[in-house]
C-alpha cells in the first residue's frame, strides 16, 4: 500500500493531506512554510511509514515557493532511509484534475486533490537535483529573463528612434545597437542638424574615435547616417528633447544589461565546465558553454527520460495525435505546456547548430520552404525537435558528436 502526501504550497503556509491507496485520509492539516512546518509533515509521514510500501510526496511547482519544501524532503536523512519519492507537479495538470469534481476551491481541498492525483499514479518522473544543477539553473534562467529584458529594451529604443530618424533602418548598413551608434544617436552632443552639417570627414573621424578604430567602413556609415537624417521628418524642439532623453535612457540601460549579460555568460561558462555531459553537448557545432549549460540545467539527469519523445514532451516540443474512428487529423497544434526554459535553449541552440552543421542546415531549409508564413519560427522549432534526438543519444551514451559522412 502506498502513502500519498499532497502538499498545497503558498508563500506562508503548507496545507497537507496524507492518503492511502484506498483513498482513506490518514492525516491532514496546515503548517507554516518553514523548516519547522516541513518537519512536522515529515514526522506525520514517519509515524505511518511502517504501513506503507512506498511514500510519494507531491506538490505543485509554484514559482519559488515550493523550492525549499521540495529540497527539505529530498535531503532529509530519515526520509532517505525509506522508499520515498518527491514529485514536482505541473499546476495545469492538477488544476484540470480538480475540475473533474464539484468541490470547493480551498487550500485544504487542493491538498486533498493533489494526494488523490498521486494515488492514481499519473505523475511524471521527478527531477533529480544536485547542487551544481541547481546553481547552474539559477544562472541560466536569469540569463533567459535578461535576454528578454534586452529585447524589450531594444524595441522601446527603436520605437522612439523612429520619431527622430524614421528612415534609418532602411539606409544604415550597420546595427543601431552597436556601442558607437548608440552613442551617436542618443548623445545630446549632436542634434540632427549638427550631424547633417558636420563635414563627412569630421563625422567619419568621430565614428572612428568612438569605436577606437574598430568600426570598419566608417565613411560609408557616415554617408548613410547623413542620408537617413536628410530624408526623415523633423520634430519640434520640445518633442525632440523628450525623444532624446528617452533614447539616452534606453541606451544607458542597454549598455548596463549587455554588461550584465557578459558577466553572466562568464559565470555560466565557468560552472558548466564541471558539469557532466557538457563536453558531449559542446562537441555539437554551434553549441557553446552557454547553450550547453542552459540545456543541462533543465534536463538534469538524462536517465529520467526513457526516450527522445519524453524529453521533447517535457520541453513542450510535441504534437498530440488526434484520431477518431477512421479519421486522423493531419494538422495538430504544438503542445503549449512544458518547460519554457528548456524549450528556449533548445530552439536557440538549434538555430545556431543549423548555421554550422550541413545536416541540420538542409533540414532547416526543407522545413522553411514547406510553408508560406512563419517560416523561420516553424523551421527552428522543428529543427529543435530533431536536435532532441541527438542530445539524448549523446548524453545517454556519454560520447562526442561525430558528423555524418556526406554522400
Amino acid at each position: 500500500m502506498n502513502l500519498n502526501v499532497g502538499i498545497d504550497v503558498s508563500k506562508l503556509k503548507l496545507d497537507y493531506c496524507g492518503m492511502d491507496s484506498n483513498k482513506q485520509v490518514c492525516f491532514q492539516g496546515e503548517v507554516t512554510n518553514t523548516p519547522k512546518g516541513a518537519g512536522h509533515i515529515r514526522d506525520e509521514i514517519l509515524k505511518r511509514s511502517q504501513q506503507a510500501d512506498q511514500i510519494i510526496i507531491g506538490m505543485e511547482a509554484t514559482s519559488v515557493y515550493n523550492f525549499h519544501p521540495t529540497l527539505f524532503f529530498e535531503q532529509d536523512d530519515r526520509l532517505n532511509q525509506l522508499n520515498v519519492t518527491v514529485v514536482t507537479l505541473n499546476p495545469k495538470v492538477t488544476h484540470r484534475y480538480s475540475k473533474l469534481f464539484d468541490d470547493d476551491k480551498t487550500d485544504t481541498v487542493d491538498a486533498f486533490h493533489i494526494a488523490d492525483f498521486l494515488r492514481i499514479g499519473r505523475y511524471q518522473v521527478p527531477v533529480t537535483r544536485d547542487e551544481k544543477h541547481i546553481a547552474l539553473q539559477r544562472l541560466t534562467r536569469e540569463r533567459y529573463h535578461l535576454v528578454h529584458q534586452i529585447n524589450d529594451c531594444k524595441n522601446h529604443f527603436l520605437n522612439n528612434l523612429y520619431y527622430k530618424v524614421n528612415t534609418i533602418d532602411t539606409v544604415l548598413p550597420t546595427s543601431v545597437f552597436g556601442s558607437t551608434m548608440l552613442s551617436i544617436l542618443s548623445d545630446e552632443k549632436y542634434s540632427l542638424d549638427d550631424l547633417v552639417q558636420i563635414p563627412l570627414s569630421a563625422l567619419t573621424d568621430e565614428l572612428n574615435h568612438l569605436s577606437h578604430g574598430r568600426f570598419g567602413d566608417a565613411k560609408s556609415v557616415a554617408k548613410a547616417l547623413k542620408k537617413a537624417i536628410r530624408s526623415s521628418y523633423r520634430l519640434s524642439k520640445t518633442v525632440a528633447d523628450s525623444v532624446d532623453q528617452v533614447l539616452a535612457m534606453y541606451a544607458n540601460q542597454l549598455r548596463m544589461l549587455n554588461q550584465q549579460l557578459k558577466l553572466l555568460n562568464k559565470s555560466i561558462s565557468d560552472l558548466c565546465s564541471v558539469i557532466s555531459g557538457a563536453d558531449s553537448l559542446q562537441s555539437i557545432p554551434g553549441i557553446g558553454p552557454v547553450y550547453a549549460a542552459g540545456l543541462l540545467a533543465e534536463i538534469g539527469q538524462i536517465d529520467r527520460f526513457p526516450n527522445d519523445a519524453s524529453l521533447a514532451g517535457y520541453a513542450g516540443l510535441s504534437w498530440q495525435r488526434s484520431q477518431s474512428g477512421n479519421h486522423e487529423r493531419q494538422l495538430t497544434p504544438r503542445t503549449k505546456s512544458g518547460n519554457q526554459y528548456l524549450r528556449y535553449y533548445l530552439v536557440e541552440a538549434a538555430n545556431s547548430v543549423r548555421r554550422y552543421d550541413p545536416t541540420y542546415a538542409r533540414y532547416y531549409q526543407k522545413k522553411f520552404r514547406e510553408v508560406p508564413k512563419y517560416q523561420h519560427r516553424r523551421a527552428c522549432v522543428l529543427t529543435a525537435r530533431k536536435l532532441v534526438r541527438l542530445i539524448i543519444n549523446l548524453l545517454t551514451e556519454h560520447k562526442l558528436y561525430t558528423p555524418p559522412k556526406l554522400v
